[in-house]
């Protein structure tokens, strides 16, 4: 996730790029720059600078670029590690390219432009784009137009990109697949970015660039079409947002935003890292190779917090899948005393932001005794990643709330993949089964925005709990760790004590907090323990709680287990209509993806909880995003 920024006009347009930038650096923050066309006949100048959007403009006081027709970048780095040389817009000849998303095929596109003749000043896919479009000029493309059609035709994967050239001073080309753009309608000047805050300060009029178009914007106007040349007719619409709602895509708080975005989140995960029709997974990156995997004895999970829940439920598909015996430790415990790693294990480090300074610790330990490290992270070359051996990147973005949500899902995704490539090498894992959950794994994106479409049935529920002091969450299996990602999320922004619990230890102590004033949420969905968590559900009913399940879709024994109370009878004695139960329903998927599909209800009732008790849903308090102190 990256935000881009154009302009195209009369005015000096640095100021406006750097401005439109800076709505945009909940983007991406590890570097920024500019490519500015100073007029006719002459370059692009093009400025970059590492880490916060601050240094670039440093850099601009120090060599100020002129023009009135540009392009910006601030880097969220998926492809390359944070550098200068890495950092957009990158430049082949007299073009500049700044990119939003992931070039599936760029490892391909590479070697050709290499065999070619092509030398590369950068890691990263965007670079390909540039030197193609600078190619397709100098084999005799009529124009800058017609160079980036032919150029996306070949490109696989997501992209939006926005193009500069000296060949034509006067103008942006922007394309789109799978990756935001939108187009601002100004007078007498025309912008493009990656989301509306970046042109609120300018324009309200936008056009919501589609996939498969692209468009070349003038100070006299914008004109769109398709990738096959086929002209797009669509009428600007009317923003009202303020500066603040549109950073937030018009939600409430970035956490709602976030959990929103976790549909597109796990498809950015996924991209270009799985082969349908094989069954299999392209593992080229983790550093992984098939006779490492067929050696490993052990695989050892080290995580905290919101990490370790996913290391929880990876635990269950390495055993099953892989066929390995897999333990989760707390980094902090690891780190505290004097754990025994052997050269046959198989460290694996999840942490959201690399930088977790207990994980960290224990990675050391484990290096240090011989063990290989993977490291499962979401921001690239981050602390983690660069002292482990392999990494596997999860693509989620930037993720502004501190209490984690995507992230945590795109953790899950990651993980689930990696187990299903060892169990493919360890030939553990037969090709019909691998093929199985890899289908399950693609088609989760669309079982996620069904549950997300229950948003408003979920608030009910929690305005039914709002006052709750204390509230349980059970589940069994990979539902457990889902429970104690479901207490955590509680705990963390709503302020209710909230615990999480094997649903099979309930009767080992928690069932004597049962009584009619504690809410029990039970991670219910049809799997293999069905069964067993119904009766732990009868249980908690019998001892009247408050039961509050997820539950597959249209099931009925769980649905009259939860019928709650939302409708007190009034000072006549009258009964009032039927509550509604309170079940938050999950569609049928094969029992793999389970936890990626469970846990969001779980996150939207924590949020309700939270924003209906009015605390600072983004900022709860005492907590920081990454944890670096002991």
């Amino acid at each position: 996730m990256c935000g881009i920024v154009g302009y195209v006009g009369p005015k000096e347009c640095a100021s406006i790029l750097v401005e439109g930038l800076r709505r945009l650096e909940y983007r991406g923050y590890d570097s920024a720059g500019l490519a500015i066309q100073p007029g006719p006949g002459r370059s692009v100048n093009v400025l970059r600078a590492v880490g916060k959007l601050s240094n670039l403009d440093a850099a601009l006081r120090e060599n100020p670029l002129k023009g009135t027709c540009g392009i910006g970048h601030t880097r969220w780095a998926t492809h390359g590690r944070p550098s200068e040389r890495n950092a957009h817009p990158h430049v082949s000849g007299d073009v500049a390219v700044v990119h939003n998303g992931i070039i599936e095929n760029h490892l391909a596109l590479r070697k050709e432009l290499i065999a070619a003749g092509v030398t590369f000043s950068s890691d990263t896919d965007t670079e390909i784009a540039a030197h193609m479009i600078n190619g397709a000029l100098k084999k005799g493309a009529p124009n800058l137009e017609t160079a980036v059609r032919e150029t996306i035709a070949r490109l696989e994967g997501a992209y939006a990109l926005a193009v500069v050239s000296a060949s034509a001073p006067d103008e942006i080309i922007v394309a789109k697949h799978d990756s935001p753009l939108v187009l601002g309608v100004g007078n007498g000047e025309s912008f493009c970015a990656s989301d509306i805050p970046a042109l609120l300060a300018h324009t309200r009029d936008v056009i919501l660039l589609l996939d498969g178009e692209m468009a070349v914007l003038r100070a006299s106007g914008i004109s769109i079409s398709t990738v096959k040349g086929e002209p797009v007719t669509r009428a600007p619409k009317r923003i009202d947002w303020s500066p603040t709602q549109a950073e937030k895509g018009g939600y409430k708080h970035f956490m709602l935003k976030e959990i929103h975005e976790q549909p597109r989140s796990v498809e950015d995960t996924l991209r270009g890292r799985i082969d349908l029709a094989a069954g299999d997974v392209n593992g080229e990156e983790m550093g992984v190779s098939p006779e490492l995997a067929r050696s490993i004895d052990r695989v050892y999970f080290i995580a905290c917090g919101t990490s370790s829940h996913a290391a929880m439920a990876a635990r269950y598909w390495m055993e099953a899948l892989a066929m390995i015996p897999a333990t989760v430790e707390i980094g902090s415990e690891v780190r505290n005393r004097d754990p025994i790693f052997t050269s046959r294990d198989l460290v694996i480090a999840v942490s959201q932001s690399g930088e977790t300074l207990d994980t960290m610790g224990a990675v050391k330990t484990a290096k240090a005794k011989g063990a290989h490290v993977l490291a499962v992270a979401n921001v690239l070359d981050s602390a983690i990643p660069r002292a482990s051996d392999g990494a596997l990147y999860t693509h989620a973005g930037p993720e502004i709330g501190v209490a984690s949500t995507k992230c945590f899902t795109t953790q899950l995704a990651a993980l689930l993949m990696l187990a299903v490539y060892l169990g493919k090498r360890r030939g553990t894992l037969p090709d019909a089964e691998a093929r199985r959950v890899l289908d399950a794994l693609w088609h989760v994106p669309t079982a996620m925005r069904e549950v997300l479409g229950q948003a408003d049935h979920i608030k009910a529920i929690a305005k039914k709990h709002v006052r709750a002091r204390d509230m349980l969450f059970l589940g069994r299996g990979t539902g457990f760790p889902i429970a104690l990602e479901g207490a955590l999320k509680m705990k963390e922004i709503s302020y209710i004590h909230a615990e999480g619990y094997a649903a099979g230890e309930m009767k080992h102590g928690p069932i004597a907090l049962i009584d009619e004033e504690m809410p029990v949420v039970v991670v219910a969905p049809r799997d293999a323990h069905y069964e067993k968590t119904l009766s732990n559900m009868q249980e908690v009913k019998a001892r009247e709680g408050q039961l509050i399940g997820v539950c597959t879709k249209g099931d009925e024994a769980v649905a009259e287990l939860c019928q709650g109370d939302s409708h007190p009878r009034s000072s006549h004695g009258t009964n009032a209509p039927p509550a509604f139960p309170d079940v938050m329903e999950v569609p049928e998927v094969q029992p793999e993806v389970l936890p990626l599909v469970t846990v969001i209800p779980l996150q939207l009732l924590a949020y309700f909880m939270a924003d209906l008790k009015g605390t600072d849903v983004d900022q709860p308090r005492n907590l920081a995003k990454t944890v670096t102190v002991e």
